[in-house]
């Protein structure tokens, strides 16, 4: 197949995207039957492998102006978490938060809001696209996930970068978490976000950092991050599936 790079980019956008429409209406109640499950697996291996056989993973999302900033960027999935540690942290304006980033790392680290924003920072306009059906065109701010990892070193084993976060689901029995591979992770456009739109990032929106990962759906875009685990697998996490919404279902890679 030979085809320019405008061509593999619509092809790329099409195979990835032919099984996230799927999830624009019931997802939740299709998620708990048997056989929607097994479909959406089937789409999400067609959808990675057509990006690993067809294309780069360093091509940017798109970018915009502030002109096109979206009036107000709501908030996807939890707005407060109902946490007591999370919220007596947000109640000192995060002065006492670190992110812990650890596992398969030569150099586990600690770090605070103030060490992550004396970090080398990138700011960029993208799109937020969730699977309800909604879009939205946010300026964020914050240090490319990248610069973490130089700081801790993966080991040779590390293959994906798991964010535990301080939301609680299904009345407090697991936490909300999220995951992507080393590729996603070094990529330019996937920041540890800490401002949205010139201001601190809302609670609404994630606060006190949330990732960015511009080339996949809102649902990989964990909020309320507390701490940063690098694995060999899923297998002894929560559902062993790599996301909270994929162990119910959803497609663990979900690219646009």
């Amino acid at each position: 197949m030979n085809l320019n790079s405008g061509a593999k980019r619509r092809f790329l956008r099409l195979a990835a995207g032919s099984a996230s429409a799927l999830f624009l209406t019931g997802c939740d109640r299709l998620s708990r039957t048997e056989w929607f499950p097994r479909l959406l697996g089937q789409g999400e291996r067609l959808s990675y492998g057509v990006y690993r056989l067809f294309g780069s993973r360093r091509p940017m999302a798109q970018e915009f102006t502030e002109v096109d900033l979206s009036p107000s960027f709501r908030s996807n999935g939890t707005r407060l978490p109902e946490n007591d540690v999370y919220q007596a942290l947000a109640k000192d304006g995060f002065a006492n938060w670190a992110l812990e980033v650890g596992g398969l790392v030569e150099q586990p680290v600690r770090l605070t809001l103030a060490q992550l924003r004396a970090m080398p920072s990138r700011t960029q306009i993208t799109r937020h696209d969730c699977v309800e059906g909604w879009s939205a065109i946010g300026k964020w701010t914050g240090v490319p996930l990248a610069e973490v990892l130089r700081q801790v070193r993966p080991t040779p084993q590390a293959r994906y970068v798991v964010f535990h976060c301080a939301d609680p689901m299904e009345n407090g029995a697991n936490f909300y978490y999220e995951s992507i591979d080393l590729d996603d992770a070094y990529h330019v456009q996937t920041i540890l976000a800490y401002g949205l739109n010139d201001a601190t990032l809302p609670i609404d929106n994630g606060a006190p950092i949330r990732v960015r990962i511009e080339r996949q759906l809102g649902y990989k875009m964990a909020k309320y991050i507390m701490r940063i685990e690098l694995v060999e697998s899923f297998a002894n996490i929560a559902g062993g599936k790599g996301g909270y919404w994929e162990d119910q279902g959803y497609q663990w890679y979900a690219g646009i």
